[in-house]
């Protein structure tokens, strides 16, 4: 399968005010992007500073109102945590964006990792191999209550997008399930793992070109990065920001995308 060259932005739902977070969303839209994030956290992540303590929003109540303040591109969370929420109230929640976006949702999930978010929460934050065993049994759960619930979601296939690239699990979990793999890195190390990737479907019986790759940049990556991540088999790029949001960047990474098609 070929897919077309796709790019998105992920909007850090963290030291922002709603006011501000719903004018980005807007205006990304209207700048042309094809899909729009936010993520699944608690609290403001230690990887992307400021005050640990800051403002931040819940992502799928978040990712509610991006649904109805959007028209044309796709949504999702990018990632939600699976260890969060039940994952049949999980698979419910995704038909009812899936409905209220008029079948534009892409669920993205991964087994978890902010250790913060576990245990102010209460949830267990156990290992790494038992939040991906989790994770390995809830999606088949999601794809099941997807057919026995009524509405059906309005896509006839949500698409499953996979974060990580841990490559004796999350691969593996990933040529099973993802109908999009997400990961981030270099783009040599995308490369390898995208092989890794190949050798798990050929173990499941899957054809890897069934799967689409993603991956996640930052407002310094040039044309010739992207153009060298779409080279290696990347073809939805994700530029992540957060305040002050950088809409040059995301004029720049749409002119690159119509340049390329």
């Amino acid at each position: 399968m070929t897919y077309p060259i796709r790019v998105g932005v992920q909007l850090h739902p963290q030291h922002t005010t709603y006011q501000d977070f719903v004018g980005a969303v807007r205006r990304v839209e209207e700048m042309g992007v094809d899909s729009i994030w936010d993520w699944d956290h608690f609290f403001p992540t230690p990887y992307h500073g400021g005050d640990p303590q800051g403002s931040h929003f819940e992502g799928w109540t978040l990712l509610t109102a991006m649904a109805t303040l959007t028209s044309r591109a796709k949504v999702g969370c990018l990632v939600t945590c699976n260890s969060y929420r039940n994952p049949a109230l999980l698979s419910n929640m995704a038909k009812t964006v899936d409905h209220i976006s008029n079948g534009r949702l892409i669920l993205g999930i991964a087994a978890g990792w902010f250790e913060r978010d576990y245990k102010e929460y209460g949830y267990e934050f156990g290992t790494a191999g038992s939040r991906l065993a989790a994770l390995e049994e809830a999606l088949p759960i999601i794809r099941h209550r997807w057919e026995a619930d009524m509405p059906k979601p309005i896509q006839q296939h949500i698409p499953i997008l996979v974060g990580g690239g841990g490559e004796k699990k999350t691969l593996r979990i990933a040529a099973k399930y993802a109908d999009i793999w997400h990961s981030f890195g270099s783009v040599s190390t995308l490369a390898h793992k995208m092989e890794v990737l190949d050798g798990w479907c050929k173990e499941v019986g899957r054809d890897p070109r069934e799967i689409e790759c993603s991956t996640t940049i930052n407002k310094d990556a040039n044309d010739e990065i992207c153009t060298a991540y779409v080279k290696a088999g990347v073809t939805h790029l994700i530029l992540t920001m957060g305040m002050p949001w950088d809409f040059d960047a995301v004029r720049k990474l749409v002119r690159w995308r119509d340049s390329w098609r």
